[in-house]
């Protein structure tokens, strides 16, 4: 009888599920709804998980013929997570073995098609995380966009609308990401941006959604724009040294994912050449595969043991 697996990434706003034989070869993919306790009510989550389980026991004839899942998921730094989302696990009648690990875990195994290296991710958060082939690991940043996310989406986001309010005030002087914000959020002065960014029904998905415009402004030149994109790769390269450092990785490779990294130019360019000053022997690559990828050889590696 065929052995399978299953690797899933829990997103912020979805799941993505891949389902492999033992031999690796995938053969069923979907996605599913978030099963992130972060953003998400338990119904919801309750009813995704249902979702999952009947997706995976449809592709393998039977839950019993599904002998390791592996779980990426945001927020599993938090122990009660861990846990709840093993009881939703094994609500669902599954009852193979289950490991639940970060997010950025999987993603790492995806990017680098193995499990150790290092991985930056940088999309409405930001993370920077390490692990050497001896399974000693290393995290930096990551810590929620009240605190941390530097270099993030939302960082960005939150950069454009400072600046918006501070040419406004003549503290700084015109750029082009005033009109541009303003029309991406179909307002016209800056009390309807201060209403937009406190109104409770406002997070920082929203805000992140702005990161965009940093892209278009940098590529008319705007001052205030390319000042933005310099900060926010420092920040990145901030985050990504003491990783190197603790985990004595200076050679090899570091993955670059999430939005920012992959979408803008000025950011990437200005943090590759900063990365390269310092580490001239660390290469920077983009993910070989996505993170349910990587869950699914953790998976693979599991059932090997």
């Amino acid at each position: 009888m065929t052995r399978y697996v299953a690797g899933l990434d829990g997103g912020g706003t979805k799941t993505a599920v891949k389902i492999a034989d033992e031999s690796g070869q995938v053969v069923h993919s979907f996605a599913s709804g978030a099963i992130n306790y972060n953003g998400q009510d338990a119904e919801s989550i309750k009813r995704s998980f249902q979702d999952i389980f009947q997706g995976i026991s449809d592709a393998c004839g039977g839950l019993e013929h599904c002998e390791q899942i592996v779980i990426g998921a945001a927020g599993v730094s938090n122990p009660t997570v861990t846990s709840r989302l093993e009881a939703n696990v094994r609500e669902c009648g599954y009852q193979g073995n289950v490991y639940i690990t970060g997010d950025q875990e999987t993603a790492l195994c995806g990017a680098h098609d193995r499990e150790y290296g290092i991985i930056l991710i940088a999309g409405t958060g930001s993370i920077c995380y390490g692990k050497k082939e001896d399974g000693t690991i290393h995290r930096a940043g990551g810590l929620g966009h009240l605190i941390d996310d530097e270099g993030s989406g939302y960082s960005i986001g939150r950069d454009l609308l400072s600046a918006l309010v501070r040419a406004n005030d003549g503290r700084i002087g015109e750029t082009v990401i005033t009109g541009m914000v303003y029309e991406q959020l179909q307002l016209t002065n800056v009390q309807q941006i201060v209403g937009f960014v406190y109104n409770k029904e406002t997070n920082k998905k929203d805000i992140a959604a702005l990161a965009p415009i940093l892209s278009k402004a940098c590529e008319q030149g705007d001052e205030t724009a390319l000042a933005i994109a310099a900060k926010n790769a420092a920040s990145l390269f901030e985050t990504v040294v003491p990783v190197v450092e603790k985990l004595s990785m200076q050679h090899g490779s570091l993955a670059m994912a999430g939005s920012v990294l992959l979408n803008n130019n000025h950011v990437r360019n200005a943090f590759v050449q900063k990365l390269s000053e310092k580490y001239p022997d660390l290469a920077c690559i983009t993910a070989k595969k996505d993170a349910a990828s990587g869950a699914v050889l953790m998976a693979l590696n599991r059932l090997k043991k």
